[in-house]
């Protein structure tokens, strides 16, 4: 968005990902044949059995599932300075493959705010912790919302000063 000027984001939320600059070397899965893919969607403990015994959805999800895995799994990190907007940061306790030592670089990349909230679960905390996360995306964002507010105030009664 930086390099096509346009708008910035007011903040980032990120969900178990490594900091962008961290090289990580996981395994290449996206493209492995169909039944792979699954034994390792099964390994990830993110998708319901019955969704993966599902022929007819699984042939519609794994191409959804694998264009995913493929940026993820082949995106090239360019160095540019930090992001002007707040960075939040989410991240499972037990979380093997994306620890809270590969999330805390994430404050690397803003001039701005940063938090790291580590939430009880694996990488899939989105579903053990979920209101706890839903609570907590709900505080940022009507803080957000309530600085947004604030500075609107602030330029109205600004011009109506003027």
């Amino acid at each position: 968005m930086r390099r096509c000027n346009l708008p910035q984001p007011e903040q980032l939320f990120v969900s178990g990902r490594p900091a962008p600059h961290i090289v990580d070397l996981e395994r290449l899965t996206f493209n492995l044949p169909d039944t792979e893919l699954v034994v390792e969607l099964k390994k990830l403990n993110g998708t319901p059995p019955e969704v993966l015994s599902h022929l007819e959805l699984m042939e519609v999800m794994l191409p959804l599932i694998r264009a995913d895995f493929e940026l993820v799994q082949t995106y090239e990190y360019l160095a540019e300075g930090p992001l002007e907007c707040p960075i939040a940061v989410f991240g499972g306790v037990k979380d093997i493959d994306v620890p809270e030592c590969k999330l805390w670089p994430w404050c690397e990349h803003t001039s701005s705010d940063f938090s790291l909230r580590m939430l009880e679960g694996d990488h899939f905390f989105l579903k053990s912790s979920r209101n706890e996360l839903l609570s907590l995306l709900s505080q940022d964002l009507t803080s957000l919302m309530n600085c947004r507010m604030g500075r609107w105030l602030s330029d109205k009664s600004r011009a109506l000063l003027t």
